[in-house]
């Protein structure tokens, strides 16, 4: 037999059921919220996956802008164009090693401006191994620059920043600490190189024009270097000045210097061991 409640009693159940029918609309409209909405850490690895996507270097070809090359520049023309080839393969695994590094400007800094110059060298050995016995070919310069072609929609500069994701540059605590590491101090730091010139035997009389502009070019390619490491104090990690400025000084010394003993080899003894005088270092 049942028995009728109180008056509060059923006021009191009333409550209850209101409160658990609110709760109930709540887990619904929460849950239909977050049904809607994005995984936080997918966003994250889609984030990810396009900073990790640094694009690809693409150089002007060379190979179909020269003209006829003589038989006996086909040997050396040839080894130069696959040197060419290297070097973009290597400047593009470089690429994709250094994801995140360096500022804006680390990209074009430490990776297409080095390109660029290791191609000036090798495409000026191109033309002078043709020049040899036709006319030299001129305005070969031109195709050394190579161009960054971004990976979908990224705009990779190496900074590590893609379309719709925050900045990954440097903060200001790792940004001090590059300071002074290897860039801080590069305001009162100088490059100091070998002296190639009092290293080498008598000059033939037919390579003395030719070693003498190699070694102004030597020169040359040590105030370059001084002036970019005074430009570019703060930028990169602890390995910027090695890898972006020593590495590819010693890249364009060690070229020149070739050129120097191959001039001096075609009427005279080749000098040897000279490669050791390629390599420069940071004076502070």
């Amino acid at each position: 037999m049942s028995r009728a409640l109180p008056k509060y009693n059923k006021r009191r159940v009333a409550l209850i059921g209101g409160a658990a029918a609110v709760a109930l609309s709540g887990a619904v409209i929460a849950g239909t919220a977050l049904a809607g909405t994005p995984d936080k850490s997918s966003g994250t690895n889609n984030a990810r996956t396009l900073a990790a996507s640094p694009g690809t270097i693409t150089c002007p070809d060379v190979a179909s802008q020269l003209p006829a090359v003589p038989a006996s520049a086909k040997a050396e023309v040839d080894r130069n164009l696959t040197l060419l080839q290297t070097q973009i393969q290597e400047a593009n695994k470089r690429l994709v090693d250094t994801v995140g590094q360096g500022g804006p400007n680390f990209v074009n800094n430490a990776i297409l401006g080095p390109l660029k110059d290791k191609r000036v060298a090798t495409i000026n050995r191109i033309a002078t191994a043709i020049g040899r016995t036709a006319a030299k070919p001129t305005g070969l310069d031109s195709l050394a620059p190579c161009a960054l072609n971004a990976s979908g929609a990224s705009t990779n500069t190496g900074t590590g920043t893609a379309a719709g994701t925050a900045s990954a540059a440097p903060s200001t605590a790792a940004t001090q600490q590059q300071s002074t590491g290897s860039t801080g101090s590069s305001a009162v730091s100088t490059i100091t190189c070998p002296d190639v010139a009092s290293q080498l035997p008598a000059i033939p009389a037919s390579a003395q024009a030719e070693v003498d502009r190699n070694l102004t070019l030597l020169q040359t390619q040590i105030t370059e270097a001084n002036n970019r490491l005074q430009s570019t104090v703060g930028q990169g990690g602890p390995n910027f000045v090695q890898n972006a400025i020593l590495g590819p000084l010693a890249d364009k010394r060690k070229s020149t210097i070739d050129r120097i003993a191959i001039a001096i080899g075609r009427t005279s003894t080749k000098p040897a061991g000279l490669d050791s005088l390629a390599a420069c270092t940071l004076t502070k």
